[in-house]
């Protein structure tokens, strides 16, 4: 289980911190203005991102953004490896999603947060026992 606290989100345009812990770029594209140095980033996860159809699709439609969630997961069901190496990091220390897009309560970094908190929970709810 991935505790929420473990894993944080933040702007690629946001300065980087000490308390960020591992810095996971999760877009396809590096962020557009931001040389590497200052991004710091640890690891760049492209096989976690949207795919481009996807991402264009989407463009930061808030109307779209049920729908985008609904699609992102079924994509990320295809990427396990990806997903794996993501939540084994997770468990491991603290991260810090990093994503370009300006919405920050709409974009991928959100859906693979709660994604990696939801994961935890559905085995707690498997192990406990029927009534």
């Amino acid at each position: 289980m991935v505790r929420q606290s473990r894993v944080q989100l933040k702007r690629a345009y946001d300065p980087p911190s000490l308390r960020d812990g591992t810095r996971i770029l999760v877009d396809r594209l590096w962020p557009r203005g931001i040389s590497k140095a200052k991004a710091r980033i640890d690891l760049w996860l492209k096989d976690v991102a949207p795919s481009t159809v996807l991402r264009q699709w989407f463009g930061h439609d808030p109307a779209r953004w049920s729908e985008f969630r609904r699609r992102y997961r079924a994509e990320l069901r295809r990427q396990p490896d990806a997903l794996a190496q993501l939540r084994a990091l997770a468990r491991r220390g603290r991260v810090t999603l990093v994503f370009g897009a300006r919405d920050e309560r709409r974009n991928q970094a959100v859906v693979l947060k709660d994604l990696l908190a939801d994961r935890g929970a559905k085995r707690v709810r498997r192990a406990a026992p029927a009534r």
